[in-house]
């Protein structure tokens, strides 16, 4: 599929989704939804071995500034509601994605947006990077599922106030409360991410797709089930050649110190 609004790269194991209308500072409309539907399903089709994490990242000074407003202010009750179950199913593919997720927030996030990043298992932001739910201010709530996963990933008090009020918040500040992973400067930020990109991209990615279900899971509370999901996953592993050859060259090593 050719992209009239996205830019997709690959690049040693790591793929970029890179939203590309600059102008409307990356405003989401149909097309775009579209286009970023279609690239999550080509990176999650794709082999582990030639990716293994996606970037999603922003074209000039914004990550996604949320819906194109001009085309959300026109459609009827019917398109509207198509538009929203659509991007239900575009958040889905991103939480549910094969592979490792990051927001690299390069600059504004709001509505849809931030919604995008709070759909992947990672965020991390420019200095300084404004970011929010501001539906409230058109007297609207999130649709896209933003209450739910920022109230399960910071929890509740923080997440009334947030919704509520619709206020602007700062990279600093969500990185306080856990939210954003990393803070890196703008002069670097791509470089960096790159660099925070890589540490992921080098580690086997069936050891990482079991840490990341586990890790959702978990949220809805650690149950004998999901515990001996995780014991089986782990005794998988361990029987692995993989994971004997690092077992044996840590235990190896442990004995030539003592020697």
């Amino acid at each position: 599929m050719k992209y009239q609004h996205l830019l997709l790269e690959i690049n040693n194991k790591i793929a970029w989704i890179k939203f590309n209308r600059p102008d409307q500072l990356n405003a989401m409309n149909a097309v775009m939804m579209d286009e970023i539907i279609d690239a999550l399903q080509v990176v999650d089709k794709t082999s582990s071995h030639e990716v293994a994490v996606v970037v999603l990242s922003g074209m000039g000074k914004a990550f996604m500034a949320g819906a194109d407003i001009k085309e959300y202010a026109q459609q009827t009750q019917s398109e509207f509601d198509a538009f929203q179950k659509k991007g239900h199913g575009m958040y889905a593919a991103i939480e549910n994605n094969s592979k490792i997720m990051i927001a690299a927030l390069n600059g504004y996030a709001f509505g849809g947006g931030f919604e995008i990043a709070l759909a992947c298992d990672m965020m991390v932001a420019a200095t300084g990077t404004k970011m929010g739910l501001p539906e409230i201010l058109l007297n609207l709530i999130p649709g896209g599922g933003g209450t739910l996963r920022l109230a399960r990933k910071i929890g509740t008090n923080l997440t009334n106030e947030i919704v509520m009020t619709g206020r602007t918040l700062l990279a600093e500040e969500m990185e306080a409360s856990g939210l954003i992973n990393h803070i890196y400067p703008r002069e670097n930020f791509m470089e960096s991410v790159t660099e925070f990109a890589n540490s992921f991209a080098n580690q086997l990615p069936d050891r990482l797709q079991a840490i990341k279900e586990l890790s959702n899971e978990a949220l809805n509370g650690i149950t004998p089930t999901l515990q001996a999901k995780e014991a089986a996953a782990l005794g998988k592993f361990y029987q692995s050649k993989e994971g004997q050859e690092k077992i044996q060259a840590f235990y190896n090593k442990s004995l030539d110190k003592k020697s």
